[in-house]
């Protein structure tokens, strides 16, 4: 049996259309690209810095309904759930779960916060937001009712499970942070070292 190759056939007509689209295509993204990097979008280290503030600003938010009864009761699906978790009823009880979490969280704020000055309590901050999400993110296969049965299950997600779903784009947050920290941290190290060996050489 023969092959038979077919070729669509391209009118003259659909040519010269597909060419200007593209053209204003692109005349149209380097005309966004342009004002945005006019407005400032490209200035060093600045999604650096706005991921640390909202960062700070979430912990703060976060840590202080943790204070509040209603808070505590909202938490318990959570809690009691993550086997990372559920030992805090046990040794704090109810509200002193939220307090203790709540805690922490101003704690690790506070610390990214100084972070903007100081590296080195920003890793601390960094570090301990990421166990903070890690220890969430582990609650997520214990979630009982997360798939819609009648959407067919999963991945028809819902309720406290979907809520958690969060907790993945901030522990990706925090791990950039500590990244970008550790980053700085070793490279004024590194310096700083190669400024004593010179001085210590002359």
């Amino acid at each position: 049996m023969k092959n038979v190759y077919t070729s669509k056939a391209v009118l003259p007509g659909q040519q010269a259309l597909a060419k200007p689209g593209i053209a204003i295509f692109d005349e149209g993204m380097n005309l966004l690209i342009k004002i945005l990097t006019k407005l400032g979008l490209l200035t060093k280290d600045l999604d650096y810095h706005v991921v640390r503030a909202s960062m700070v600003i979430i912990y703060f938010f976060f840590g202080y309904q943790k204070w509040f009864p209603y808070e505590a009761e909202t938490l318990i699906p959570f809690i009691k759930n993550g086997p990372l978790t559920s030992w805090m009823y046990p040794v704090f009880g109810l509200q002193g779960a939220s307090w203790f979490l709540g805690a922490s969280e101003w704690l690790f704020g506070a610390l990214l916060f100084l972070g903007f000055w100081n590296k080195r309590l920003g890793i601390l901050g960094a570090a301990g937001s990421c166990v903070t999400f890690i220890m969430t993110l582990t609650i997520m296969p214990f979630m009982p009712d997360s798939w819609n049965a009648a959407a067919g299950g999963f991945p028809a997600i819902q309720g406290n499970e979907a809520f958690l779903l969060k907790d993945l784009v901030l522990f990706a947050a925090s791990l950039y942070l500590l990244k970008q920290d550790v980053e700085r941290v070793t490279i004024k190290t590194d310096s700083a070292k190669r400024f004593v060996q010179q001085v210590s050489s002359n």
